[in-house]
């Protein structure tokens, strides 16, 4: 088709030296001008999120309750080994060292991890714009724009700075990532673009007015600064946990000083902060932080083979206790394209070479409005060839869609005869069409209850040589933005898991609720934002508990939403993928943000990252974060377990000591097991089989409603089964403890034996932990690892070195069978009491919110 006088030149004519705009109003700005303003408002870019130094990196890393007492456990054994000399190397300080060391490093790594897959995600922006310089269009890259540049935009390019459009052409703006409607606006002379939004159709000048961070894609990242992300829900359990171990691991190491001291005196200070150190020790698992980073870094493998980039571990496990996702409409639920729904006409045929005809795209290369490739799309399953259509059918004139006309008119040469038709508004081509009043009223009837129904509707008409009055009428054309294939089914799936899926969107009400209807979401009653405006906070937490489906809403209605669900006690999945929809997802417990189609904005502020924009994989991702918490679970439950054996043990045991007067070698009193000792069995005896527990896989978890927001990490079922199998196992300790002296053996070898007794009843009590809550499938790399800790346990004693380091001495057979009869008694005991419980309540006290509830 011929170019009209005063279009924009093309891309080829701007490569030319020579070359000169056809519009002289419209020179735009000289280099020493741009070069004046860029050093005055700064570059066309966001401002970069701040990099956080290494050492607060580390720091958070260890902001922690338990590893607060690891700290002052640390410090305190340094400076007994101070004090006394500096004597040999200090084992324990440096043990404990090491693990803080561990996993801080561990920490930091992942989160360096996250960002440098997330740094591969930063191609939102086109690099090089057109841009009018010196009187000529040259290429500039993106960031170097400034306020009063002319730019050249043209169909399929990204807009990078707020403008006007300015001189002759116009534009068709997809703005879905600033508004959420899925239909593209028209821009005309005048009008208004912004950056970051998508030009689909059409080509003009614009005249930039905002660049960088005074844009709209800028001051809604603004907004930001004053959104605070509250901690996940493990996060809170954790801190809460971890708060109340260490004050009671503090309040007895104290006390167990003081008992210390009144019984022998201050001279036994020394011997007593010993003592509690090793309390400390005992209490508190060690390995439990590296445990829970690793796991939780398992499950971030298994995410990122599911194209999924979690950018903050504690995001993976807060998706498994997910009670509500509110997630956009456009390119989210939806493939964000118009499809041909229906077709209303009385002469097919005639419709189809309408469609094809009058229709400004592409069909070879499908530049162009979405819509319009719609219409070829339909054609070609109609069995009809656009590009020979059009090869055959010779355009005479046209005249192009426009906001003051509301039609489009293509004149041809079919088969020797002029031919126009016409698409268009209904209303305006009815007023055009030779039709009774009855028949337009039926017409329009038509038209209006398709648009209730959530359509857009087209109308097209025809007319015998170049005319635009007195047409033939030839009907309507219905489309939709069709839900993604996988949508339906992943609603279904979160539903069954008693998890609430909400539709947030800026589109029409009708559109929202239909597309919501053929997904599965309750539609019923949809709020729009102008309702939501006038609603009082308690209106509104009112509202957000029966409402599934919100309409045209505002980025501040958004987080409006997320604020008042989360008020009523939801833990809150927000998704999306335009900046628009940044501030919520910053605000909710998980923000999980689209890779494809997202913006940089939302990307930055997100836990979780999509890059194949699957809302399928958000339910995969809650059914991962519940199995790996319920890993987490089963690994406190097995460590824990060992814990309050040894405090049991190394507490009475040392109490019993002062009273009985029992000295090791070098006269000092005897405690049961060293610190060295301890550090062992928390972290190489139960580290790998804690680690392994991370691989489990535990069929139904989603067959159950989410865990209570409020919920502890130890139940009371599970507290139960730390509390008795622990104290059982120490109660065998402490009768090894006192039987064995009484039958000759030396302190040393009474020490060794309650020291592999611990390691090996510990290994045999990963599988009743296991089975607490739900029974796992087989975990082999588990069964290996315990089998070549059990045969490990032995080397122990005869290898010199090991020997040494943990103090040990050679026991004998004898020996041996009375701790292993202990081993396999107080396993027995355990596993007994595990069945017994999962009789009682195989669904553990969890919420049954799920498939047996009647969930919206």
């Amino acid at each position: 088709m011929t170019e009209r006088p005063g279009a924009p030149p093309t891309f080829e004519q701007a490569e030319r030296p020579s070359f000169r705009t056809d519009a002289p109003a419209l020179r735009g700005l000289s280099s020493a001008e741009a070069h004046e303003r860029l050093a005055r408002s700064g570059p066309n870019a966001l401002p970069p999120p701040r990099p956080l130094p290494l050492w607060r990196r580390v720091l958070r890393q260890l902001q922690s309750a338990l590893i607060y007492v690891l700290l002052f456990a640390l410090a305190v054994d340094a400076g007994i080994w101070l004090y006394d000399g500096a004597v040999g190397v200090p084992l324990e300080p440096l043990a404990i060292a090491a693990i803080l060391v561990l996993n801080a490093t561990l920490g930091v790594w992942q989160e360096y991890r996250a960002e440098d897959a997330l740094s591969k995600l930063r191609e939102l922006e086109a690099p090089q714009v057109q841009v009018l310089r010196d009187g000529r269009l040259s290429l500039v890259a993106s960031r170097d724009l400034v306020p009063g540049d002319v730019l050249r935009m043209a169909s399929g390019g990204r807009v990078p700075a707020d403008g006007c459009v300015d001189g002759e052409g116009g534009l068709l703006v997809d703005e879905s990532i600033l508004t959420g409607e899925s239909v593209p606006v028209e821009k005309n002379t005048g009008d208004e673009v912004f950056a970051g939004t998508m030009v689909v159709r059409g080509s003009a000048y614009c005249e930039a007015t905002r660049t960088g961070s005074n844009s709209a894609m800028g001051r809604i990242a603004g907004m930001l600064d004053s959104v605070h992300s509250d901690p996940t829900p493990l996060e809170r359990r954790l801190q809460a946990f971890g708060n109340r171990v260490a004050g009671g691991v503090m309040a007895l190491a104290l006390a167990l000083v003081a008992g210390g001291v009144w019984a022998e005196g201050l001279a036994s200070l020394d011997d007593a902060f010993v003592w509690a150190v090793a309390l400390a020790v005992a209490a508190i698992p060690e390995g439990l932080p590296a445990v829970l980073t690793l796991t939780l870094a398992l499950g971030v493998e298994r995410m990122s083979r599911r194209q999924a980039v979690v950018r903050k571990l504690a995001a993976v496990e807060a998706l498994g206790s997910v009670t509500v996702i509110a997630t956009d409409k456009t390119g989210t639920l939806t493939e964000s394209r118009m499809l041909v729904r229906e077709v209303q006409t009385e002469d097919p045929q005639r419709a189809l070479r309408a469609m094809v005809l009058a229709n400004e795209a592409e069909p070879d290369t499908g530049a162009g409005d979405p819509l319009e490739n719609g219409l070829f799309a339909y054609a070609r399953e109609q069995g009809v060839d656009p590009i020979a259509i059009r090869q055959s059918c010779t355009r005479q004139s046209t005249r192009a869609f426009d906001g003051a006309w509301k039609f489009m008119r293509v004149t041809v040469a079919d088969e020797g005869v002029v031919v126009s038709y016409l698409k268009g508004a209904p209303e305006v081509l009815l007023a055009r069409s030779e039709l009774s009043e009855e028949a337009r009223r039926d017409w329009a009837q038509r038209a209006e209850a398709c648009a209730e129904r959530g359509l857009r509707v087209l109308a097209m008409a025809w007319a015998r040589g170049e005319a635009e009055q007195g047409l033939e009428w030839l009907g309507l054309v219905m489309f939709w933005d069709p839900p993604r294939a996988e949508v339906p089914g992943a609603v279904q799936a979160a539903r069954a898991a008693g998890v609430r899926v909400v539709m947030v969107t800026g589109d029409h009400p009708a559109t929202a609720a239909a597309i919501a209807r053929t997904i599965g979401i309750d539609a019923q009653h949809v709020t729009t934002g102008a309702e939501l405006d006038g609603l009082t906070p308690r209106e509104l937490r009112e509202r957000v508990a029966d409402i599934d489906v919100y309409a045209r809403v505002t980025p501040e209605h958004k987080l409006q939403l997320v604020e008042a669900l989360k008020d009523l006690g939801e833990v809150v999945a927000m998704t999306g993928d335009g900046v628009n929809d940044a501030a919520a997802l910053k605000r909710a417990d998980v923000g999980v943000a689209m890779g494809r189609r997202g913006s940089d904005v939302s990307r930055e502020v997100s836990d979780l990252v999509l890059l194949d924009d699957n809302f399928a994989t958000i339910v995969s991702a809650i059914e991962e974060g519940r199995n790996i918490y319920e890993n987490i679970q089963k690994s406190i439950h097995f460590l824990f377990s060992t814990n309050v054996s040894l405090v049991l043990l190394v507490s009475i045991g040392a109490i019993g000591s002062a009273v009985l007067g029992l000295r090791d070698a070098e006269g000092a009193l005897l405690v049961p097991l060293t610190a060295v000792q301890l550090l062992w069995i928390n972290i190489i005896s139960n580290g790998p089989p804690a680690l392994a527990v991370g691989l489990d896989r535990t069929p139904g978890v989603m067959a159950r409603g989410p865990r209570a927001n409020d919920a502890s990490l130890l139940g009371r079922r599970a507290l139960r089964f730390v509390l008795v199998t622990g104290s059982a196992k120490a109660a065998v300790g402490l009768t090894l403890l006192m039987m064995l002296p009484l039958l000759g053996y030396s302190a040393e070898a009474t020490r060794t034996a309650v020291f592999l007794f611990e390691t090996i009843a510990q290994l045999a009590y990963v599988y009743p932990s296991r089975q607490i809550e739900f029974r796992p499938l087989r975990n082999r790399v588990l069964n290996t690892i315990v089998v070549l800790s059990i045969l490990l346990q032995p080397a122990l004693v005869y290898f010199p070195a090991t020997r040494q380091l943990l103090a040990l001495e050679p026991i004998g057979l004898q020996v041996w069978g009375v701790l292993l009869t202990g081993v396999a008694v107080s396993w027995l005991f355990s596993d007994l009491y595990c069945r017994r419980m999962w009789r009682r309540d195989p669904m553990g006290g969890w919420n049954r919110r799920g498939a047996s509830a009647a969930v919206r």
